[in-house]
Protein backbone atom coordinates (compact mmCIF):
# COMPACT_ATOMS: atom_id res chain seq x y z
CA UNK A 1 0.00 0.00 0.00
CA UNK A 2 1.62 3.63 -0.47
CA UNK A 3 0.46 6.57 0.53
CA UNK A 4 0.04 9.47 -2.20
CA UNK A 5 0.39 13.38 -0.90
CA UNK A 6 0.74 16.60 -3.16
CA UNK A 7 2.47 19.62 -1.69
CA UNK A 8 -0.11 22.11 -2.81
CA UNK A 9 2.26 24.97 -2.43
CA UNK A 10 3.94 23.59 -5.36
CA UNK A 11 0.76 22.29 -7.19
CA UNK A 12 0.63 24.46 -10.42
CA UNK A 13 -2.53 22.89 -11.62
CA UNK A 14 -1.59 21.80 -14.54
CA UNK A 15 -3.20 18.41 -14.62
CA UNK A 16 -0.77 15.98 -16.30
CA UNK A 17 -1.10 13.69 -13.19
CA UNK A 18 -4.58 13.04 -13.33
CA UNK A 19 -4.59 12.20 -16.72
CA UNK A 20 -1.41 9.94 -17.15
CA UNK A 21 -2.88 8.05 -13.74
CA UNK A 22 -3.62 4.93 -14.85
CA UNK A 23 -5.97 4.11 -11.83
CA UNK A 24 -7.64 7.72 -11.67
CA UNK A 25 -5.98 8.55 -8.49
CA UNK A 26 -6.32 11.87 -8.35
CA UNK A 27 -9.03 14.68 -9.46
CA UNK A 28 -8.48 18.27 -9.26
CA UNK A 29 -9.45 20.16 -6.08
CA UNK A 30 -10.14 24.03 -6.26
CA UNK A 31 -7.20 24.16 -8.88
CA UNK A 32 -4.59 21.96 -7.34
CA UNK A 33 -4.50 18.30 -7.81
CA UNK A 34 -5.84 15.97 -4.85
CA UNK A 35 -4.58 12.03 -4.16
CA UNK A 36 -8.92 11.44 -3.39
CA UNK A 37 -8.11 7.90 -4.30
CA UNK A 38 -4.73 7.34 -2.95
CA UNK A 39 -5.58 3.29 -2.09
CA UNK A 40 -5.29 3.10 -6.33
CA UNK A 41 -1.81 3.50 -6.28
CA UNK A 42 0.31 1.12 -7.91
CA UNK A 43 3.45 2.76 -7.66
CA UNK A 44 3.97 3.01 -11.55
CA UNK A 45 5.74 6.41 -10.82
CA UNK A 46 3.93 8.06 -14.03
CA UNK A 47 2.54 10.74 -12.24
CA UNK A 48 5.90 11.50 -10.18
CA UNK A 49 7.83 11.78 -14.63
CA UNK A 50 5.25 14.04 -15.16
CA UNK A 51 4.72 16.43 -12.56
CA UNK A 52 6.83 19.76 -13.62
CA UNK A 53 6.87 20.91 -9.76
CA UNK A 54 7.89 17.65 -8.09
CA UNK A 55 4.81 18.37 -5.94
CA UNK A 56 3.88 14.54 -5.63
CA UNK A 57 5.34 12.10 -3.21
CA UNK A 58 4.30 8.72 -2.89
CA UNK A 59 5.92 6.55 0.14
CA UNK A 60 5.19 2.80 0.75
CA UNK A 61 3.71 1.80 4.16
Amino acid sequence: MYLVSVDVNKCTGCEECVNVCPNSVFQMTDGKSDPYQGSECVFCESCLGVCPSAAITITEM
